[in-house]
């Protein structure tokens, strides 16, 4: 940057300091009117009057978009420069220039058009659910539904039923209920799984210790019975405080259980197999450890854990040729991954990552290192990627073993296409309907889209 730039920007912060802080409509014309319009209107860049806020639509993603700019974009940093004060009445003065207010969701529409297909969208659940969390089919007829409040729900032919579940252990609110799965053999034996938020304090003194625990139990009608802890760590390694709690389930062909713990805000912890901080791990059904496990013959090591170095797993899919177990993962701000979890691998966090702390301080600068896997790919910015689904379905048959991944914080489904285990194309098939938490394909061959904010189940079909 040369000194006449930087001298500017010298001047325009002390003028800027001079201003009310609560004068975000003086700060925005000092700083933003040059490339967004004296009206938002857009002009060298894109207008901020608008629904379709690509990079987040809340008041939290508007500062910290100003705060630490978008990777990849011309939009800057402009924490050097504006006060935290100042950026908070800039985004104030951004969301007050808004017909509706940014942070609601567009109405679903009835149909989306893409590239395939016109998608055909059913609203089974509109607004009922508290921030539904996983969906897993019974049969043809039935859903269990989980919401992250510690309900358990059924959806009984696309209905959902008023009644929740009774007898369900204690749920732990910042971790709260996650996914659910069901056992290979769930016709014979009736086991379901959930991973949970589970306190050893008291869930309502303040800042319990707590983590994610994974359960098994029985459905009877209406209540959870025959409850089973399968994976809880020794109690003087739970701790308070942190958060990504991961928990997301899966079965692979072979009849192992998958599961996700995040790093709970313990970046290196990721990095230690004694710690369950960031990992996946794999169980039998029954809460045994499978014999080639990577790390049975480490001290003190927790015999569950199959990979190191995840940051915080969310989606969980099977390859339907390979039966290779594909991740989506949380990164920071930037380097959300898709990864191949394989025996024993390390995934790198936090020693590489493509991501930035969301102070925007560098936590490493290291994207590669031996010994360290790389994504097969990875956003930046961050998508706030979540569920991972690949289609097995007749009805999408131009989307044979393509992956569907849905994203919280940008609200989007978006289609991968893979060839030998590279993204080879990608398309955004909808957006700003609400936080895409859960996707499964029913025994209807339909796509059933779960929604945070607003709690709702969508029914996708393609139309001929």
């Amino acid at each position: 940057m040369n000194r006449r730039l930087l001298a500017a920007l010298f001047l325009n912060a002390l003028v800027a300091s001079a201003l009310a802080v609560e004068d975000g409509a003086a700060i925005y014309k000092m700083y933003c009117v040059e490339c967004h319009g004296a009206k938002l209107e857009g002009n060298k860049a894109t207008a901020l009057i608008k629904d379709d806020w690509l990079y987040g639509r809340t008041p939290k993603y508007f500062k910290r978009n100003i705060a630490h700019g978008i990777p990849n974009t011309t939009m800057i940093a402009w924490s050097n420069v504006l006060s935290n004060e100042q950026i908070d009445a800039l985004v104030q003065f951004i969301i007050d220039a808004q017909s509706s207010p940014p942070g609601i969701s567009m109405p679903v529409p009835k149909r989306v058009d893409t590239e395939e297909y016109g998608l055909s969208i059913e609203i089974l659940v509109d607004d009922k659910l508290r921030n539904p969390w996983g969906i897993e089919f019974i049969d043809e007829n039935r859903a269990l539904v989980t919401e992250k409040e510690g309900r358990l729900r059924w959806l009984v032919n696309g209905k959902l039923d008023p009644r929740p579940i009774d007898g369900l252990p204690l749920v732990y609110r910042r971790g709260g209920l996650m996914d659910v799965a069901l056992d290979p053999n769930y016709e014979e034996n009736g086991w379901i799984y959930l991973a949970h938020g589970h306190a050893i304090d008291h869930p309502e003194s303040q800042n319990p210790r707590a983590l994610t625990r994974i359960i098994r139990g029985r459905v009877s009608g209406y209540r959870w019975e025959n409850n089973q802890a399968l994976f809880q760590v020794p109690e003087d390694r739970y701790h308070s405080g942190g958060n990504r709690w991961g928990g997301r389930l899966l079965f692979d062909r072979e009849g192992y259980l998958y599961f996700t713990i995040g790093d709970m805000a313990r970046g290196m912890a990721s990095q230690d197999p004694t710690l369950h901080n960031g990992k996946s791990f794999r169980i039998n059904p029954d809460g045994s450890i499978p014999q080639d496990n990577p790390f049975l013959e480490v001290d003190r090591a927790i015999q569950a854990v199959y990979t190191l170095g995840n940051r915080n797993i969310q989606g969980l899919t099977l390859h339907p040729e390979t039966g290779d177990i594909w991740a989506t993962e949380h990164g920071p701000m930037g380097g959300d991954e898709v990864n191949i979890l394989r025996n024993g691998n390390n995934y790198g966090w936090p020693i590489i990552t493509y991501g930035k702390d969301y102070s925007g301080e560098i936590v490493s600068n290291l994207t590669h290192k031996e010994g360290m896997e790389q994504p097969i790919t990875q956003w930046t910015p961050s998508i706030a990627v979540c569920p991972a689904e690949f289609n097995t379905s007749p009805l999408f048959s131009k989307w044979k073993n393509n992956l569907l991944v849905g994203a919280l914080a940008y609200e989007e489904l978006r289609r991968l296409v893979i060839e030998d285990n590279q993204v080879v194309k990608e398309e955004l098939l909808f957006k700003g309907y609400g936080r895409v938490r859960d996707l499964k394909f029913g025994p209807d061959g339909a796509l059933y889209v779960l929604l945070n904010g607003p709690g709702s189940v969508l029914r996708i079909t393609p139309e001929s």
